[in-house]
């Protein structure tokens, strides 16, 4: 939820923007209907369901959502709206029963008040006194349909598949070789030893899976024999396509197997496929693959963690020439998105098979998996993964790229604390783009233009970044021990590539080229004339105030 001064710093943002630009999962925005007061109330009610439903937030009342202009879009409420009247008719009107707190806040605009609704998360899924809802998933309110209201089931932990008894019993259930293997791969990831030495009811007693002398989904998932298996999840199994272009494949094996030695496999037909390269330093040699195994390995977990199990359909690993892709059925639940899955709390959809796995150290309840992955690929110099969602399905894919050797020796010469894995995502950006403004590494590195300011000053502190310029117009680049060779001592294609970016910022002045780029006046007005040559650039303007500009496609077609 937002404070009230964040929602004072949020409204002085309408002078160059629009409100619906600020909303997210935890914040809308909402006109008051002046001319009914039953419909404004209702407006009030459904968004109280809506935020309950969605994990809680922040609902601020009087403002127009798509109206740019501070003075245009605070509108206000009525100074004869009751607070204590919309509390009341909240709770009246929901089931179970929503008790938001609302603040008032003063504006010199419109009727000069606005109201801010903070609704806490509360038991979902809540609905109006007729059984209606909906529920928020990103900027949205969704109807509660049933799908809907079942992700609010995992969500809450009200269900769990993994968690339901099944009737069968342990000698006929359970594989000797997949518990064998569940032990060995908790070993390697040193879990804790009495847990392990444990004969095989106790230690799945103490996993959660065997509960009153029953197994669990989990147990099975665990440790369970193919035949059982097949009987307690149709429709499962895990799929290796080894592909040689989108249609063809050379190499398949699909089999139904328990998840510890599902891992074991896919990470054996992966090695064949994951080429190691060799990098010499002084005495030592270190080898690196080309898709990091910790990575690999965190991507296969999470896979087999957040599979709907309840959907008939595979965990598969599509293995490409330039890149390698693993997917699971079962979308995103409790809010999680691509853009922010690096730093929402953590929510399992199978609690006791997440339970099960972290005590065995396999998993981390802590969200920490897919930081790991995005580390093991920035350090070595390498593209971030891609974390998507199609339909009820999600898909992480890694992009074959080059280990940048002498970066990743950079990174392991650099004083504690290591870099967070946010800098690591905004040092990829400028490394991507060595001038850039906040804008650009916002959207380079997905993370918010507030989060980039925050992380820019980290990096400036331990001068492994440095600014030009002030205000909107300032540029960042590396420096310290990231910093690359000089500009002056590129080749020129790389040199005329650095002016176009600049240009495609912003026109600039030959002053201000020369002070971003370290050219003297000379380099820098050939490269500008070979650009305008090539139909890139173009220069406007004479004397002090001339002003060199990126071409538009158009004008370079001409």
């Amino acid at each position: 939820m937002r404070s009230r001064r964040d929602i004072e710093a949020l409204l002085e943002e309408l002078e160059h923007g629009i409100a619906d630009d600020l909303e997210d999962q935890d914040l809308d925005f909402k006109q008051w209907d002046t001319k009914s007061r039953d419909k404004a109330v209702k407006k009030v009610v459904e968004m109280a369901i809506c935020m309950a439903n969605g994990g809680g937030g922040t609902v601020v009342f009087g403002v127009a959502d798509r109206i740019s202009g501070r003075e245009q879009a605070v509108l206000g409420v009525p100074p004869e709206v009751d607070v204590n009247v919309l509390k009341r008719a909240v709770y009246d009107q929901t089931d179970p029963h929503i008790t938001p707190v609302f603040e008032e806040l003063h504006v010199p605009e419109g009727t000069g008040r606005v109201l801010i609704m903070q609704v806490h998360p509360g038991m979902p899924p809540h609905t109006d006194t007729k059984g209606g809802g909906t529920v928020r998933i990103g900027k949205d309110c969704q109807p509660l349909t049933g799908t809907l209201r079942r992700k609010i089931g995992v969500e809450t932990g009200e269900t769990d598949y993994t968690a339901e008894s099944v009737s069968v019993t342990f000698q006929d259930a359970i594989s000797n070789v997949a518990l064998e293997s569940l032990r060995q791969m908790a070993k390697e990831q040193d879990a804790p030893g009495d847990l392990l030495r444990r004969d095989d009811r106790k230690l799945l007693e103490a996993l959660g899976v065997l509960r009153k002398g029953k197994l669990t989904r989990a147990a099975i998932l665990l440790c369970g024999n193919e035949a059982t298996l097949r009987e307690v999840f149709p429709g499962f199994y895990w799929l290796f396509l080894a592909m040689r272009s989108d249609t063809h494949y050379d190499n398949r094996e699909d089999r139904v197997s328990a998840i510890p030695s599902a891992i074991a496999r896919l990470e054996e037909l992966s090695r064949a496929y994951n080429p190691i390269s060799t990098v010499e330093r002084g005495m030592y040699h270190f080898e690196y693959r080309d898709y990091p195994e910790i990575a690999l390995r965190e991507a296969l977990m999470n896979a087999f963690c957040h599979t709907d199990y309840r959907l008939h359909g595979p965990v598969m690993v599509k293995w490409y020439a330039d890149k390698v892709e693993i997917s699971n059925g079962g979308g995103f639940i409790a809010g999680i998105r691509p853009d922010n899955i690096l730093h929402h709390p953590p929510a399992a959809r199978n609690p006791c098979l997440v339970e099960a796995l972290t005590r065995l150290r396999l998993v981390n309840r802590s969200n920490l998996g897919v930081a790991r992955m995005f580390d093991a690929f920035l350090v070595e110099g390498k593209h971030p993964p891609l974390i998507r969602e199609f339909g009820e399905s999600i898909t992480v894919t890694f992009l074959r790229s080059s280990l940048d050797a002498e970066f990743r020796h950079r990174i392991a010469q650099l004083d504690d604390p290591p870099l967070t894995t946010d800098q690591l995502l905004v040092v990829h950006a400028l490394r991507r783009h060595p001038l850039a403004d906040r804008d650009t590494i916002a959207w380079e590195s997905q993370l918010s233009k507030r989060r980039v300011e925050e992380v820019l000053k980290a990096l400036a502190k331990r001068h492994l970044a440095s600014a030009t310029g002030e205000g909107e117009g300032q540029l960042w680049r590396l420096a310290g021990a990231f910093q690359s060779a000089p500009l002056t001592a590129q080749d020129p294609e790389t040199q005329r590539e650095t002016l176009l970016e600049l240009l495609q910022q912003g026109p600039c002045s030959i002053s201000q080229l020369m002070e971003l780029t370290g050219l003297n006046r000379s380099a820098t007005k050939r490269q500008l004339n070979e650009l305008r040559q090539q139909g890139l650039a173009r220069l406007e303007g004479k004397g002090p105030a001339a002003r060199w500009h990126a071409s538009e496609p158009e004008l370079a077609r001409d």
